[in-house]
Parts: structure tokens; C-alpha cells; sequence
């Protein structure tokens, strides 16, 4: 099933925002809608035939195993995010849904194909992959150097910006895409140290724990403050 571009939720940020209508809904014509349940595999590591994709709602986890059977979470990717390799199989990672996920697929062969049609969809997905490029470089440097303060905070800043329709500010409120497991394995941190640093930066005031897995944003740039990042300038 297709879904209606004017009924997507990532319409105005997702690489195909470049397209006229015209071409987008060609587009679309080429590709199919997919639903996934939290901890269903989008590709597997080493799949040949692997789809390229867009997340329309939910989180993703680009995770790898190491010799000794642990998981290595490498990269989240958030609505309007792009996923897939175009020339080359995923050799060595997993693409799992972390959340209730739906994305808009595409053939590799079909995306090639449109690439070739529409230079401005193949400048725009190179955008979005030294994007996502720069993001794992700061993740990398956070989990390497900051505190395991700055770790958490600047992941839940991360969290909110991305569950934001807006580029200018971070949401007030949003879901954990990530156990407390999951967040100690991505930040090298314990399990432990993770509930304790969240209770820390919900007794500063930066945030309010709600239910299991919301979290209010009270103070965006408390939290910012925390994550040791500094605000972007106007």
C-alpha cells in the first residue's frame, strides 16, 4: 500500500521534500508503506536485498553484535530519517524497530532509479547522510569523553529535538524509545548509573519522569546546559 504524500507527517523533512508534487507522488507510486512491531528487524546484517526507506513515525536502532554475542547500538534514526545502503548490502548491521514503526520502502533498484531521474533527491540524501554521519561522530565523542551526566542529558536532548515538528525547539513531551538497558549500552554506562543520573537531571529541574517511559521537557535549556552543548546561533 502507498502512502498519500499529503498525508504524511514528514512531508516538509524527509529527503523527497525537494520533489515537486508531481515527482513525489511518482515516486511514491514506486515504493510501499511498511508497518513494524517494536523489536521487529527492518534488515539484517548481510541481507543482499535489502530495501532503502524512509521512518515515517517510530525509532530505529542501527545496532552490530561483537565476537562475544553483545549488541552494539551504532546509530538511532528518527522520523524523516533515511535507511539503507544504496550500493551495498548491510555487511555487518542490524536495523531494528525500536518503537511501533511505520516507513516508506523503496527497492534499491527502484531508488537508484529515481536518483538518476531527480538529481536534486541524490543531493539531498547525501545532506541527510553527512547529517547522520556528524551524528554518530558526536555521539562517538560524547560516550568517549564527556561525563555520564553530559551522556544522558545530551541523548535526552537528542530524544526531544527529534520528537519536535518544529526545527527551532526541542518537544515538551516524549516517549523513551530506549530501555534503561538499551541506554547504558549505547552511552557505556550501567544500568544503574543511568537511573541515577536521569533522577539527578529530574531533581535539577531540567525534566519530569511521567509513567514508564514519558519524559516532560521543563527546562530545555537547562538540559541543553547539561548535555555540555552549547545552543545554536540565530
Amino acid at each position: 500500500m502507498n502512502l498519500a504524500c499529503s498525508q504524511c507527517p514528514v512531508r516538509d523533512s524527509a529527503a523527497c521534500s525537494v520533489l515537486t508534487e508531481e515527482e513525489r507522488e511518482a515516486l511514491a507510486r514506486a515504493g510501499s508503506t511498511r508497518s513494524l512491531e517494536r523489536g521487529e528487524m527492518l534488515f539484517a546484517a548481510g541481507d543482499e536485498d535489502a530495501a532503502c526507506a524512509t521512518l515515517v513515525t517510530g525509532a530505529l536502532k542501527v545496532s552490530a553484535i561483537d565476537m562475544e554475542g553483545n549488541e552494539q547500538i551504532l546509530a538511532l534514526v528518527h522520523p524523516s530519517g533515511f535507511i539503507g545502503e544504496l550500493f551495498a548490502p548491510f555487511a555487518h548491521h542490524d536495523v531494528v524497530a525500536l518503537t511501533d514503526s511505520k516507513l516508506c520502502t523503496f527497492a534499491r533498484r527502484d531508488l537508484e532509479s529515481a536518483i538518476e531521474e531527480y538529481p536534486a533527491l541524490a543531493r539531498a540524501l547525501l545532506r541527510r547522510s553527512q547529517e547522520d554521519l556528524l551524528a554518530t561522530r558526536s555521539l562517538l565523542e560524547l560516550t568517549a569523553q564527556g561525563s555520564a551526566e553530559m551522556r544522558l542529558a545530551a541523548l535526552l536532548h537528542d530524544f526531544a529535538a527529534a520528537a519536535s515538528h518544529s526545527p527551532c525547539h526541542v518537544a515538551t513531551e516524549f516517549e523513551l524509545p530506549l530501555t534503561r538497558g538499551e541506554i547504558a549500552n549505547m552511552l557505556g554506562l550501567t544500568i544503574e548509573t543511568v537511573s541515577r543520573k536521569l533522577r539527578e537531571i529530574e531533581d535539577a529541574g531540567a525534566i519530569a519522569r511521567k509513567g514508564k517511559r514519558g519524559i516532560e521537557v521543563l527546562d530545555p535549556a537547562l538540559l541543553q546546559a547539561l548535555s555540555g552543548r552549547q545552543a545554536a546561533q540565530a
